[in-house]
Parts: structure tokens; C-alpha cells; sequence
């Protein structure tokens, strides 16, 4: 139990952190750090720092990924989760721009660096930790429970802006109370740490170790062992990867550019997140049950279908509406993707090369799928004003995307065999 509770809390605290700079980059970072720009343009410059965190994440999976595979995968989640937390406090005391000129968005921008390479292993490392020590055929439950832990990371920071937002003014928002989100990671720090430093190292890299079959350069066995899984990897994160930034975050700037208020966009948010700790567990049972494959392709597929319904309900601006279309939109289709990502990811590779396969295949996609979705998301609104058709089809092109590499992938499943042999 201590390796789920790490999994989940662990990842929680990591995300919380992450999507607090993805939200605060949609809510009010364009005038705290970019004032000198009109409201979208600043808006746009926001995503840019945002995205500088997506250029660093592979750099982190490569180095992490590496350490992960030859030195043990315990002592990377506790070394991500020190440098997200400190980063992530660092932000919360950066003077404005109004007050340090350029410097500000510098520094901003290095915090983002940080967070990024953090970011690079964390969620490769707790699935390869979870879905190690999931008794046979319970892999799929097991490996989705990092998932689980991003949701809760991302409930706690849209919670955490919609209520700070609600207690204060507009003008105190601006002033002082974006902060406190990011000031409340210190807090959480030291619960997620003692939960780590008591967990055991993966059963099956201790059996690897005992083999004597850890390798010097996991990347080179990876690319000489596993090309065309790295690249199915590649392809099955579009879809998900770029839809959970534009439903998660980039929306609500669509939101408050259409007039509605901040809040509404973030209760309909936290509201999707939270239905999602109750989908993320199913459909992870579900994967050990139909296969990872058919779960996935349920999320692509139906993500796919319901784009342009999901941008009609919005434009409604009806919050009851949007808060329905998102629990669609975010706790079962994309869920579906996200859930089932985990053991999908974890039976594609060979436990010696595991966790670079993961964390390479995820990172380097995350730079031109979720890292760019906003900022095209942004400049397709700029484009097209008042229209939603043109982010539609952008969807609905990582989804296909997503689709063909799933019809490539045979499925197989590693953990008894793995299991059996510790």
C-alpha cells in the first residue's frame, strides 16, 4: 500500500504544481509578468514561458529516465518531488514586473525550467514503480493509479485558484492572492516526501539487479531493441496529451474571452477532475479486463466525435452546460486515454529500458502535443475570433493521429511473466 500511496499523493503534489503554472498562465500571469502586451498577445507570451517547461521535460526524462534504469526508480520520485515543490514555491515569491522589470519573466521562466525537467520522470517513474508491483492481471488498476494522482494534483489547483479567487477582489486577486496557491506547495512538501523515503525499491528492478542484467545505455537499447514501440508511444500520447491542456486549461481563457467569469470556467473544471477520481480507477479495471488497447481507443474515438458538440455546448455559456460537457469531454473520454496509458506504456518496453521508453516516448511528445496545443489553441482564436471550428479540427487531427498508432499496436501483456520471475 505504500507504493499505491506514494503513486497517487506523490504524483498529486507533483501535478498540483505543474498545473498551477498552466492555469495561472491562462488566469492572470499575461498581466502580473507581461503587461506591456494587449490581453491576448500577453496571454500568448504567458503560454510561451509555459511551453520553455515542455522544452525541458524530455531533457529531465533522458537524464532521469537514465538514473531511473540503472541506479533504481525510489530514488528519482524523491528527487523530482523536491525540485517541483521548491520550484513551484520559488514562483509564488517573484516580484512582478512593475516591480523588476525583464527580470521578472526571466525568472519566471527558469522556475518553469525546473518544474519541467521534474516533470520529465515523475509520472514515467511512478508507473513504472506502480505497475512493478501489481500482482498478475492487476496491472492495469495498479498503473492507472498515477493517473488518479494527476487528477488530484489537478482538482487542488483548480481548487485552489477558484477559492482564492471567490474570498478576494479582482484587484486583491491581481495584487497578492495568485500567489498563495503556489505559496501552499511548501505545505504539502514534507507529507509527500516521508510517504516516499518509506518505499521499497520495484521488485522487478531488484531482480534485474540480482540477474545482473541492468544496461550501461538504456537509449541505445531502446532505439536498437524497440524502435517501432517508442514510436507507437509517440503516437498514442497526441491525443491525449494535447486535449488535456486546451479542456483543462487553455479553456478557460476561451471562457473569460467569450464573458464568463473566471470562476465558472474553473468550477466546471474542478468539477470534471473530481467525477474523474471516480472514472480513472474503473477504467484502469477496465484495461486489465478488455485490454489496454480497447480502452484507449474508446477515449481517442469518442474525444474525436464529441470536439465540435463539446464546443456548441460551450458557447453557450450556459455554466451548468459547460460543467457537463467537461465531465464528458475530461472524466470519461479523455480519462479513458489517460487511465489506460499507464499499463499500455508499461507493456510496451522491457523492464531493462522501461522507464527511459516511457519517459522519452511521453516527454518528447509532450513537447509538440501538449506543450504547442495552447499556444495554437491561443493563435487559432486570434486568427478566427469568436470561432471555434478551426481548434475543433486541430482536436480532431491529434485524434487521429492517436488512432493509427493504436491499430499499429499488437497488444501484450508483460506481468506474469515479470511477476513469476522475482
Amino acid at each position: 500500500m505504500k507504493v499505491l500511496a506514494s503513486a497517487v499523493f506523490g504524483s498529486a503534489l507533483e501535478w498540483y504544481d505543474f498545473y498551477l503554472y498552466a492555469q495561472a498562465a491562462a488566469l492572470i500571469f499575461n498581466k502580473i509578468f507581461f503587461p506591456s502586451f494587449d490581453p491576448l498577445a500577453g496571454t500568448l507570451a504567458a503560454f510561451g514561458s509555459y511551453f520553455v517547461g515542455f522544452l525541458a521535460r524530455p531533457v529531465g526524462g533522458i537524464v532521469f529516465g537514465r538514473y531511473g534504469d540503472r541506479v533504481g526508480r525510489k530514488k528519482v520520485l524523491v528527487i523530482t518531488l523536491l525540485m517541483m515543490g521548491v520550484s513551484t514555491t520559488a514562483i509564488g515569491f517573484l516580484p512582478s514586473f512593475l516591480s523588476i522589470g525583464i527580470a521578472a519573466p526571466i525568472l519566471l521562466t527558469l522556475c518553469r525550467v525546473v518544474q519541467g525537467l521534474a516533470a520529465g520522470a515523475e509520472y514515467g517513474a511512478s508507473v513504472v514503480m506502480s505497475a512493478e508491483f501489481a500482482p498478475p492481471g492487476r496491472r492495469g488498476i495498479y498503473a492507472a493509479l498515477p493517473a488518479l494522482g494527476v487528477s488530484l494534483g489537478i482538482m487542488l489547483a483548480t481548487a485552489a485558484f477558484a477559492v482564492t479567487g471567490s474570498l478576494l477582489s479582482a484587484a486583491e486577486f491581481e495584487s497578492w492572492g495568485w500567489r498563495v496557491p503556489f505559496l501552499l506547495s511548501i505545505l504539502l512538501i514534507g507529507a509527500a516526501l516521508a510517504i516516499r523515503l518509506r518505499v521499497s525499491e520495484s521488485p522487478v528492478f531488484l531482480a534485474l539487479q540480482k540477474k545482473k542484467e541492468i544496461v550501461k545505455a538504456p537509449i541505445t537499447e531502446l532505439f536498437t531493441h524497440a524502435r517501432k514501440p517508442f514510436f507507437i508511444a509517440f503516437g498514442i500520447r497526441m491525443a491525449e496529451n494535447s486535449t488535456a491542456y486546451i479542456f483543462q486549461a487553455w479553456i478557460l481563457t476561451y471562457l473569460v474571452q467569450h464573458g464568463l467569469s473566471r470562476s465558472a470556467g474553473l468550477n466546471g473544471v474542478l468539477i470534471a477532475t473530481t467525477v474523474s477520481l471516480l472514472t480513472i480507477p474503473l477504467w484502469g479495471w477496465a484495461s486489465d479486463r478488455i485490454g489496454r488497447k480497447a480502452v484507449y481507443m474508446i477515449g481517442s474515438v469518442g474525444i474525436g466525435l464529441f470536439t465540435f458538440p463539446f464546443f456548441g455546448i460551450i458557447d453557450t455559456l450556459d455554466p451548468t452546460l459547460i460543467a457537463l460537457a467537461l465531465v464528458l469531454m475530461l472524466s470519461v473520454f479523455y480519462q479513458a486515454m489517460f487511465a489506460s496509458q499507464g499499463p499500455l506504456l508499461t507493456d510496451l518496453f522491457d523492464p531493462r529500458f522501461r522507464f527511459t521508453g516511457i519517459a522519452l516516448a511521453r516527454e518528447t511528445t509532450a513537447i509538440v502535443a501538449g506543450g504547442l496545443a495552447p499556444f495554437i489553441a491561443t493563435a487559432l482564436l486570434a486568427a478566427f475570433p469568436g470561432q471555434s471550428w478551426p481548434i475543433s479540427l486541430y482536436v480532431i487531427a491529434m485524434c487521429v493521429i492517436t488512432t493509427v498508432a493504436l491499430l499499429m499496436y499488437r497488444e501484450k501483456r508483460r506481468d506474469h511473466d515479470e511477476v513469476s520471475s522475482t
